[in-house]
């Protein structure tokens, strides 16, 4: 059960997140590669990129893509201005004495500290908001943008998911 801020494994009913322990795994990596990182910027700094990437894909295309090429699109953004990110990255976690290798696969994470959910669809659902929200809880990030490129305006479609920041 959640206590506190230990990750001992379990579900907060408060905001629905489960945790992990596995996220410790994450976590150890994820500071390593922070120490590597050339780009010492922090969720703000990196979140303000990702929605300036987020702005120019949009203005260019406009909506009616699928998902998998607006990721495509925006990871080739990133990268060309120096950001490191991963797409489709599976996350193992633990869900009582089970080990799955595969909890879920986040679209893209950013410098190790943003998840970016992309969605190309007509309307974005609170379910979609709690499963980001989920996803920043196994792993211990503290940001999380939910993306929908399926919008007139661009603003209209991205949400900041907070975890704790």
């Amino acid at each position: 059960v959640f206590q506190g801020k230990e990750k001992e494994g379990g579900y907060d009913k408060g905001t629905g997140v489960l945790f992990s322990n596995l996220s410790n795994h994450y976590s150890r990596a994820k500071a390593q590669r922070r120490e590597e990182r050339v780009n010492n910027l922090d969720e703000n700094q990196i979140s303000k990129k990702i929605v300036n990437c987020c702005y120019k894909i949009h203005t260019t295309l406009g909506p009616g893509l699928l998902e998998s090429v607006y990721l495509e699109i925006l990871t080739h953004e990133l990268r060309k201005s120096g950001m490191k990110c991963e797409k489709e990255v599976g996350i193992p976690m633990r869900y009582e004495d089970v080990k799955f290798d595969l909890g879920f696969r986040a679209d893209l994470i950013v410098e190790d500290l943003v998840i970016v959910e992309l969605k190309a669809i007509e309307k974005v659902l609170p379910v979609h908001k709690k499963q980001l929200m989920t996803y920043l809880g196994i792993t211990g990030m503290k940001l999380g943008l939910l993306v929908n490129f399926n919008v007139n305006l661009i603003k209209e479609g991205i949400e900041r998911v907070v975890n704790g920041l």
